[in-house]
């Protein structure tokens, strides 16, 4: 923001849950926001007014609404308005994009960390920002982390090996920009609810396997978070009572069956030698026993997973993420058995979307999640 610009206003939580539904659901009418909201059509008005007259806000062209038998002119937001970059910081990078005030990609840049030290995560995210156009070019930045966040300050992170850090003051003060931090599944399940896989739903799970395994909830229509989310607490779930061992001694436990680096390293003990994920895959592929052993029971228990995050989160959609997910490529048949074997066989059929587009959806997430905060306050 220039310097010319008033400075913000708080708004109310009507107004940031109009703000909301406008975000992920516009274009919308102004029938159904009033259903959603449970609002009668002069608060609507008035709530709509204020960010109309921001810039923030715009009316579409109009458009035939059974319900009320006349054109109306949705709401929706202006695109252009506003920019974010998103980052998304992991122990060795950090990936980011630059986005519009709908989370549209428009560029990207990454940068790879000297260190896991703060000032060398903020070397890398500065060095991020400015390839991105500088941090005058935008009104906020999202990071999104694997550990534990509560108000800007990273409670835990394993991958960099922080406690206590507070990560949104320091990176507000070296950029001079507002900044939010996120637990990296959070952010992605507020991308794959706003504009991804999960788009339309109002209740589904993302799972994420990788160098972790990461889950996330949308109940209601709303993305569940909660003081306990970057724990990892469903990375210790038991499949497999025969499994190999994970870090923390837990036999068959979710980490032990599903991460990268536990696959991997069944491979190479067997093997004698150091082996990829890359290369477990496509050693599985071509029938090595081996590999194809590790990776049948991965995907089993992986089946497993699935039905209990359905079966208890009584969700019928589930959206897989996260560098691991190559592992469901050619077994899909003996993931839906196993997936089948914990299932009621009345229930709803489990709907499994992968997606396997790389880093942008995690970037574009904590971008999501910077201009959702961003409506906590509005310029008058």
């Amino acid at each position: 923001m220039s310097e010319a610009e008033p400075m913000p206003t708080p708004i109310t939580d009507s107004g940031r849950d109009l703000a909301r539904e406008v975000l992920v659901h516009g274009p919308i009418s102004r029938t159904e926001l009033s259903r959603r909201l449970g609002l009668s059509p002069a608060s609507l008005t008035r709530l709509s007014k204020t960010f109309l007259d921001s810039g923030i806000l715009v009316e579409g062209p109009e458009v035939s609404d059974g319900a009320v038998g006349r054109p109306v002119k949705p709401l929706d937001v202006k695109a252009d308005a506003r920019r974010f970059v998103g980052i998304k910081l992991t122990g060795e990078d950090a990936l980011g994009v630059s986005t519009d005030l709908r989370a549209t990609q428009t560029g990207s840049a990454s940068s790879r960390l000297a260190s896991t030290s703060l000032d060398d995560v903020l070397d890398a995210v500065e060095t991020v920002v400015q390839a991105l156009g500088g941090p005058a070019a935008f009104d906020g930045i999202g990071i999104s982390l694997g550990g534990n966040v509560s108000d800007g300050v990273v409670d835990r992170a394993p991958f960099l090996g922080w406690r206590g850090v507070d990560l949104r003051s320091a990176v507000s003060e070296r950029l001079g920009i507002p900044s939010t931090i996120e637990n990296d599944v959070v952010a992605l399940t507020a991308a794959e609810h706003w504009f991804g896989a999960g788009r339309g739903s109002t209740d589904f799970a993302v799972l994420t396997i990788g160098a972790g395994v990461g889950y996330g909830l949308v109940v209601n229509d709303h993305v569940v978070r909660t003081a306990d989310v970057g724990f990892g607490l469903l990375g210790h779930f038991p499949l497999d009572p025969s499994g190999p061992l994970c870090m923390d001694g837990h036999r068959g436990c979710s980490t032990a069956m599903l991460t990268t680096g536990s696959i991997c390293a069944q491979v190479s003990v067997a093997l004698g030698r150091a082996i990829t994920y890359d290369e477990v895959l496509e050693m599985a592929a071509a029938h090595h026993p081996v590999a194809r052993a590790v990776t049948e029971s991965a995907v089993r228990s992986l089946g497993r997973l699935l039905a209990a995050i359905t079966n208890i989160a009584l969700v019928s959609t589930v959206v897989l993420a996260g560098e691991g997910v190559g592992l469901v490529e050619s077994l899909g048949a003996e993931l839906d058995a196993a997936i089948a074997a914990d299932r009621d066989p009345e229930g709803s059929p489990v709907d499994l979307v992968v997606d396997d587009s790389g880093f942008v959806p995690w970037a574009r997430g904590a971008a999501a999640v910077a201009i959702q905060s961003s409506f906590g306050v509005l310029g008058t």
